[in-house]
């Protein structure tokens, strides 16, 4: 369904006197099947929706290439378009006109007629739990509301392939688990293919088939989200000390058990360790002994905020 291959962006932007280059995305390659839901997971920043816009044909790439449901994204950008739905971040209601107006306009300019238009959105409107909202203005919806709105404006047409970029961005935690329900039931019950950036790991990791981690204008690696964590074997010990001065000793201490270097954020200390049980009772003894006075202790199995750790070096949510 997506098969982009070395696609990269650059923009040129003034510095006071000078013209500099920026690399916007510097190599997206990658493959989505038909009937996946991908979840493209990264920081704010890191390109994510730049690729998007390329892949939608919005914006063309400096260089490589993409195919979108069969077509060439800059040589058959009049055909991708008409295979595929976006909702972009930002959102694409906010006017004057009814809900389930602005949802047979959208499906107008696709060249539907009034009469199936009207039916498709009544229809559309039902699914998503929208139906007693044809006849408000989209501005008086909650948040949770509006964003199934324009996830309904892009389904009017029946495309083979839905975008979403940061769909829940700024939703609460039920308007997310709901809109979340609604995108799977897209998959399930209609075979959609989904691809969708995001920078929650819940998000990605409860509802995509496949993850892209992608940093820095690139894919890092892609797979699902439960092999991507089998990477981390064993248990990770994650501590927080009182003071930054024991954190020296904290990290010596721990890094005698652990198979890799344990990363320091703030006053957190995290390693991985073959089994954490038999090992907490030496841990604490020693870190007592050299004065090392824990805030707090746990031992957890590794999340997809451990693997984007292990593949960047940050943690998404330090990263934003």
């Amino acid at each position: 369904m997506i098969l982009a291959s070395g696609l990269a962006k650059s923009y040129t932007v003034r510095h006071g006197r000078k013209r500099l280059q920026v690399d916007a995305v510097s190599d997206a390659s990658f493959e989505v099947a038909e009937g996946e839901i991908v979840s493209f997971l990264g920081p704010n920043g890191a390109g994510k929706t730049t690729t998007l816009r390329m892949l939608t044909t919005l914006t063309g790439p400096t260089s490589g290439s993409a195919r979108v449901a069969d077509h060439d994204v800059v040589t058959q950008s009049q055909t991708v378009r008409r295979q595929i739905g976006y909702v972009s971040q930002g959102g694409s209601t906010g006017g004057f006109a009814k809900a389930g107006d602005e949802i047979v306009d959208r499906a107008m300019l696709y060249g539907l007629d009034a009469s199936t238009a009207t039916r498709r959105a009544r229809a559309l409107l039902e699914r998503l739990d929208l139906a007693d909202v044809w006849a408000r203005v989209p501005r008086s919806l909650s948040g949770g509301q509006r964003r199934r709105l324009e996830v309904a404006m892009g389904l009017v047409h029946e495309p083979r392939l839905l975008f979403l970029d940061e769909p829940t961005a700024g939703l609460d935690p039920q308007a997310r688990s709901n809109l979340w329900g609604h995108i799977r039931d897209l998959r399930e019950r209609y075979g959609m293919t989904v691809f969708l950036t995001t920078h929650y790991l819940d998000e990605a990791d409860a509802l995509s088939n496949r993850v892209i981690v992608f940093d820095h204008g690139r894919v890092v690696t892609a797979d699902t989200p439960d092999r991507l964590k089998e990477q981390i074997a064993g248990d990770l010990v994650e501590m927080e000390v009182s003071a930054p001065e024991q954190l020296d000793a904290a990290v010596r201490i721990l890094e005698k058990s652990t198979a890799d270097q344990p990363s320091v954020t703030g006053l957190r200390v995290v390693g991985r360790v073959p089994r954490a049980g038999p090992l907490l009772p030496a841990l604490t003894r020693e870190l007592d002994m050299f004065d090392v006075e824990l805030v707090s202790l746990e031992v957890r199995r590794p999340t997809l905020d451990d693997v984007f750790l292990t593949l960047t070096g940050s943690l998404l949510r330090d990263s934003r």
